[in-house]
């Protein structure tokens, strides 16, 4: 194709090849080079829409933590153990679903309400509001007196431990079946639910 038959080049085109190259070769695998290959362009051509491979990756993953909200929007439960049931599900379906963008997500913070240190240009936006979408979940079942705690944001970065950890471990490709990992999940979230119960 030549340059006067190619479409210009758009911020967004550059983060869906981006993505789509994670997704085909995996995180290690990307370089601006190969990108801008992808694209039919040089490398230089993309600087005047990223500012650098860090700045696509943030991309991607506010994309990625956009998807698992979209997720967590779905779920319309009343009751706020329910919904940090049904979060948790989301969760690891979105890694099992997404294993290598799954990754992106992580190299980026969310903002623990003030509780950390982490400088404002590294907290991503989107993980902030997938992690207080699950927290609020947390702070309303403290609230309702269904799980009983001095501190929700304890329990919320224990719940979010807990999943990333099941999440993380079935990306290892035992070959679990989708039941199986399925009652995982509900195993380790009753446990960990169990020892918060009034």
């Amino acid at each position: 194709m030549s340059s006067a038959e190619r479409a210009p080049l758009q911020r967004e085109s550059i983060i869906a090849t981006t993505r789509q190259l994670i997704v085909d070769d995996g995180l290690e695998a990307l370089t601006l080079r190969r990108l801008a290959a992808a694209l039919g362009v040089t490398a230089p051509a993309l600087y005047g829409h990223v500012k650098d491979k860090q700045d696509l990756l943030r991309a991607v993953a506010e994309d990625e933590f956009d998807r698992l909200l979209a997720r967590f929007e779905a779920v319309t439960d009343a009751d706020p153990v329910a919904r940090i049931r049904a979060y948790n599900h989301a969760y690891v379906s979105h890694a099992r679903e997404n294993p290598e963008t799954f990754r992106v997500m992580f190299l980026f913070p969310p903002d623990l309400e003030g509780a950390g240190g982490v400088p404002d240009d590294v907290v991503l936006p989107g993980a902030t509001r997938a992690f207080s979408a699950a927290a609020e979940a947390v702070t309303e079942a403290v609230a309702s007196g269904a799980l009983a705690a001095d501190d929700p944001l304890l329990v919320a970065l224990a719940l979010w431990s807990t999943v990333h950890g099941v999440a993380t471990v079935l990306q290892l490709g035992f070959g679990l079946s989708r039941e199986l990992e399925d009652a995982l999940v509900d195993e380790v979230l009753d446990r960990v639910l169990a020892g918060y119960r009034p």
